[in-house]
């Protein structure tokens, strides 16, 4: 038996869980390790273009740290395997795009609920600060809680979890817990009866909105099945099912979704993209009626390349069945843009 894979994470990294969700789905043997040595993870980190988490070192001793990537790689190397790409192109690029939204646009929601309020920023800089030096004394552990606490509390601004904004992305979030708790009990997940990458992507973003105190409440009030379906596909190497017919109708949740990615996320990547050209530090746009600001981020330029490289390169069948659904959510503009110089 080859060696297992080993990733590197926290229990409070949305990352990292939908990783390990993916890896449990998928059957793969690992070896989840949390709370690293600071040394064994800046070996690790040197090997990475970024110093985040997960990390997982494959049998062979690749390293890999972006989830969207590893996931891609994970079906290369186990094709076949329980994949949760789904086999028909015009779901696989829904899916993607899906998935996208929720590790860029999800993980606002996340930030904002975990930093902005004291009941949120006391009690997970303290689990975070736990999860990574238990054992290690109390007193220990709570003056790491300040000094991360102070860090990402500093960090909001840039990536937009300013009180402006506030308003906006509970709602969008409020929207996701309202598409996604009926999903839930009615069709189990977004392209059939068994998950997709776009799955694992909002599952990793609501693992952490289930957990913090201010977004569980909100969560448990508006979507309680979505907070068990959350227990479930933690560990889903049980289940089996199939992916939805081409033939049939999206499902709602689906549809809901893109009508969410034309309406907040294409339109914020693209003023993203064109600040990025323009060599601003900061833009604005606007979404659902309200002015949105927040730091350009380079990475987020690349999200929407790729998106609209995995929509050129759809077969003109696949075209002819996404083409309607993104036009009647108000994003076919944004597939069809030509990326910016």
């Amino acid at each position: 038996m080859s060696a297992p894979y080993r990733i590197y994470g926290g229990l409070g990294s949305p990352y990292s869980m939908k990783m390990r969700a993916v890896l449990r789905y998928r059957r793969i043997p690992h070896v989840w390790i949390s709370g690293a040595r600071p040394e064994v993870m800046a070996e690790l980190y040197a090997k990475v273009k970024a110093p985040v988490i997960p990390v997982i070192v494959f049998p062979d001793g690749t390293v890999m740290n972006d989830s969207t990537p590893l996931i891609h790689e994970l079906e290369r190397r186990h094709r076949g395997e329980r994949s949760i790409v789904p086999e028909d192109e015009a779901q696989a690029f829904l899916a993607g795009l899906l998935e996208d939204m929720a590790d860029e646009w999800g993980t606002k929601a996340m930030f904002h609920y975990r930093w902005f309020r004291e009941r949120d920023q006391a009690q997970m800089s303290r689990w975070l600060a736990f999860d990574r030096l238990k054992g290690r004394g109390r007193a220990q552990i709570e003056a790491a809680a300040a000094v991360f606490r102070e860090r990402q509390v500093g960090r909001m601004a840039l990536v937009g979890c300013t009180p402006e904004n506030a308003a906006l992305i509970e709602a969008t979030a409020a929207r996701v817990f309202d598409l996604l708790d009926p999903m839930a009990t009615d069709e189990g997940f977004l392209f059939g009866s068994r998950p997709s990458l776009a799955d694992f992507g909002w599952y990793g973003q609501l693992t952490q909105l289930g957990s913090d105190p201010t977004p569980h409440d909100v969560m448990q009030a508006r979507a309680p099945y979505l907070m068990r379906w959350l227990v479930n596909i933690d560990d889903a190497s049980g289940i089996e099912g199939a992916w939805l017919d081409p033939a049939a109708e999206p499902t709602e949740a689906v549809r809901g979704l893109l009508n969410l990615a034309g309406e907040i996320y294409l339109p914020f990547l693209e003023a993203n993209a064109r600040a990025a050209q323009a060599g601003q530090e900061t833009f604005t746009v606007e979404l659902w009626g309200q002015p949105y600001s927040q730091g350009v981020f380079r990475y987020q330029v690349k999200c929407l390349a790729a998106l609209r490289a995995a929509y050129a390169a759809l077969s003109t069948a696949a075209r002819a069945r996404v083409d309607p659904l993104l036009k009647t959510a108000g994003a076919l503009r944004s597939m069809a843009t030509a990326e910016p110089a």
